[in-house]
């Protein structure tokens, strides 16, 4: 007997079918984090689509994007929350196969639709990879966006949310504060790259810590969510106790290749994203997330600038020529318009950067575009990862809560 579909299945079915009615043209579809991570109705479906080739007009690639996107929205009311946004990144079946699209971005996606080998291999590939300075400014970053104050209850937008508003702010604390910490800091206690955040809270739970685990992978259903956030910052502030110092220093962090190809393909969905945003179906807010775009374009801005350099090659000049062409600093319905209009009458250049792919197999810490003799080995850092992913701690879970 077959197993029923879960919503997320079906509605990456339903993306897929979308996808391909308005000529996206998609050879594989997968999402962020792995099924056990989506939490019907709360999560939503965090996509990334992977083309064959770049396409020969992204700016007309993009209105198809938003359009299909559009569309599925408004096939159910509950696709607001479940979609909230358009995808996240656009790469090529190249660039994933070439191993620049960052490992620990890779070990977390699920299929949607593609082949399923092929990914499998992707991630296989991911796991085995040694850990370097990219894997510690990943996760590190993913702690720094949230930890010090900077993650706020009342930020997590309830606009598109249907339905139990109490559990989805426990939902919000649980899985948007708590156990993307818990993930990043396994991860950096592991050295490994974990696939989600179930595998996270299941599996690393160093002495002391396992019943806040416990708690937060089931969401703590009899707490409140001011009483679950008070409740996370302690959990945090001990497991970051179990985690390295961090001992990076300025030296050895310029943007390697894959960081170029991550940037890109944040930037090649971006016009999909404003389109969307700015003109959604009816009855979706967009306000909060167009409020949102300002954190990824300042991080794409940083990149870019380092790129660029001096100018020295030619990437570094086309990185400098469009880093003048992303908007900075607070994000606004006219912010984004601005940006449309700019990114169509400099289409030449935005279409240049969003279909570069760096000349050369690039180590950490060398510029795309920089030339690297074919005989060149980029060295390799000397500690290297077990293949297991997440592995667990070698206690037994306990079933025990913490204190109140």
């Amino acid at each position: 007997m077959t197993a029923e579909r879960s919503r997320y299945e079906r509605l990456g079915d339903a993306y897929a079918g979308e996808l391909a009615a308005h000529g996206v043209g998609a050879a594989m579809l997968t999402h962020k984090w792995q099924p056990a991570d989506l939490l019907d109705p709360h999560s939503d479906l965090d996509i990334r689509v992977l083309l064959s080739e770049p396409p020969d007009d992204w700016e007309e690639w993009n209105h198809r994007l938003a359009a299909a996107h559009a569309a599925t929205v408004r096939q159910a009311e509950d696709n607001r929350r479940l979609l909230e946004h358009p995808p996240g990144f656009a790469f090529t079946l190249e660039e994933a196969d070439g191993r620049l699209v960052s490992a620990p971005e890779l070990a977390t996606w699920s299929l949607i639709s593609g082949n399923a080998r092929e990914l499998q291999r992707w991630k296989s590939r991911a796991q085995m990879a040694p850990w370097g300075p990219s894997d510690e400014r990943f996760y590190r970053a993913l702690l720094h966006a949230r930890l010090g104050g900077r993650y706020r209850l009342a930020a997590d937008s309830t606009d598109n949310v249907l339905g139990d508003l109490t559990a989805y702010r426990r939902h919000c604390v649980a899985w948007h504060y708590l156990a993307p910490c818990w993930f990043a800091a396994s991860a950096l206690a592991t050295r490994t790259r974990c696939p989600g955040k179930t595998a996270a809270l299941t599996q690393w739970r160093p002495e002391g810590l396992e019943g806040y685990a416990e708690l937060f992978l089931h969401h703590a259903a009899e707490r409140g969510a001011r009483h679950l956030l008070r409740t996370a910052h302690v959990a945090l502030e001990a497991a970051l106790r179990r985690i390295p110092a961090d001992r990076r220093t300025g030296a050895g962090t310029e943007p390697s290749r894959s960081d170029w190809t991550m940037t890109a393909g944040m930037l090649r969905v971006r016009v999909a994203r404003w389109l969307y945003y700015l003109d959604p179906p009816p009855g979706v807010a967009t306000g909060y997330l167009i409020r949102r775009e300002a954190k990824e374009l300042s991080a794409a801005v940083r990149i870019l600038t380092a790129y660029a350099a001096d100018g020295a090659t030619p990437a570094q000049r086309l990185a400098a020529r469009m880093t003048a062409l992303v908007p900075t600093g607070p994000t606004t319905a006219a912010t984004l318009r601005a940006a449309l209009a700019t990114w169509h009458r400099e289409c030449a250049t935005v279409q240049d950067f969003l279909s570069h792919t760096p000349e050369s197999p690039t180590p950490e810490g060398q510029p795309p575009g920089s030339q690297i003799p074919d005989s060149h080995t980029p060295e390799q850092p000397t500690t290297t990862r077990s293949p297991a992913p997440c592995p667990p701690s070698s206690r037994t879970p306990a079933r025990t809560r913490p204190a109140s």
